[in-house]
C-alpha cells in the first residue's frame, strides 16, 4: 500500500506490499488504485508510464466518463464498469460522482448535505454498492480481472479514488487475507491524497460560505462510510465470502486464482 507521488493521475496507490494473515503481502506491481485518470500524459509522465497497466478498470458513471474521458498507456484496455448506474435517476447521480459539482454551490450543498446529512447520503451509497445490480456486476469484473493471468498490472479507478475504489480494495483486501485494521487502514489512508487533490475545489466552496465540515465530509472518507458498507454485507450475506459468492457470482476457483496470482509468501 504504497503511494506514487509526483504524478498526473490522482490518488494513486500500488496495495503491492499490503500484510495479509500468516506474514504474507499483496505482490507489487500488480494491482493499483487512483483517482480520475484523464490527466495521464504518457510522454510527461514517466512514473505512471513505467508501472506498465495492460488493464485500466473504469468504475465511474457515463456522465463522468464523458466529461473525463480516460488516457490510458498505449497498448492497455480499458474497461468500463460502470458501479453507480442503477443510482443514476432524472435527478443526477449520487453525490459521490458529483463532487466537483456539489461543492460548486453552498448554498445546495448545505440543504442536500449539511446537519449530518452527508453522513447519511454516504451511508446509503455504500448500502448501494454492496446491493444495486449494478454495483454487484461492476465489482464481479473487477475481481475476475484481477484473477485473470493475461491482464497483466491493473488499475482501478473513480473520479476521486475513495468510494467506489475504496470499496472495491476492501473486497480484494479481505478475500486476500486482510485483517479488518488493515483493510479500514488502507481504506483511510487516501484521505491525504484527495484532499490535496481536491484543495482548490474546497478552498473555492468556504470561500463562497461553505462550510468546510460539508466539504470533508464529501471529499473525504471516514469509518462510517465503510461500517455501512460492511453492515450490508453481513445483514444481506453474513460474510464477505458469502457476498462474494452469492451476491457477486465468483466462484472459489476465482478466489483460489486471485491469491495464487496477487499474494505473496511470508519470507
Amino acid at each position: 500500500m504504497t503511494a506514487i507521488p509526483a504524478t498526473s493521475v490522482a490518488n494513486l496507490r500500488d496495495l503491492g506490499g499490503t500484510p495479509l494473515a500468516g506474514g504474507r503481502t499483496v505482490r507489487p506491481g500488480l494491482v493499483f488504485r487512483a483517482g480520475a485518470f484523464d490527466r495521464f500524459d504518457p510522454g510527461g509522465d514517466p512514473a505512471v508510464a513505467g508501472l506498465g497497466l495492460r488493464t485500466v478498470i473504469d468504475l465511474r458513471t457515463d456522465a463522468e466518463r464523458a466529461e473525463r474521458p480516460d488516457r490510458v498507456p498505449q497498448g492497455a484496455r480499458l474497461i468500463v464498469a460502470d458501479v453507480l448506474a442503477d443510482a443514476v435517476s432524472a435527478d443526477g447521480a449520487p453525490a459521490a460522482a458529483r463532487l466537483r459539482h456539489v461543492l460548486a454551490d453552498p448554498v445546495a450543498a448545505e440543504q442536500h448535505l449539511g446537519g449530518g446529512r452527508a453522513q447519511l447520503v454516504f451511508g446509503d451509497l455504500y448500502r448501494g454498492l454492496v446491493s444495486s445490480p449494478s454495483a454487484r456486476a461492476a465489482y464481479r469484473t473487477l475481481l475476475l480481472e484481477l484473477a485473470d493471468e493475461d491482464a497483466g498490472p491493473v488499475l482501478f479507478h473513480c473520479t476521486a479514488g475513495k468510494d467506489r475504489t475504496g470499496w472495491g480494495t476492501t473486497v480484494l483486501l479481505s478475500l486476500l487475507g486482510a485483517s479488518p485494521e488493515v483493510v479500514e487502514r488502507e481504506y483511510l489512508a487516501v484521505n491525504g491524497a484527495v484532499r490535496q487533490a481536491f484543495a482548490p475545489l474546497i478552498e473555492g466552496f468556504t470561500a463562497q460560505g461553505g462550510d468546510p465540515e460539508v466539504a470533508l465530509a464529501v471529499i473525504g472518507v471516514v469509518p462510517e462510510y465503510l461500517a455501512a458498507g460492511l453492515g450490508e454485507v453481513g445483514d444481506r450475506y453474513g460474510s464477505m465470502g458469502a457476498y462474494v459468492r452469492e451476491g457477486l457470482g465468483v466462484g472459489e476457483d476465482v478466489v483460489r486464482r486471485l491469491r495464487s496470482r496477487l499474494v505473496n509468501s511470508p519470507t
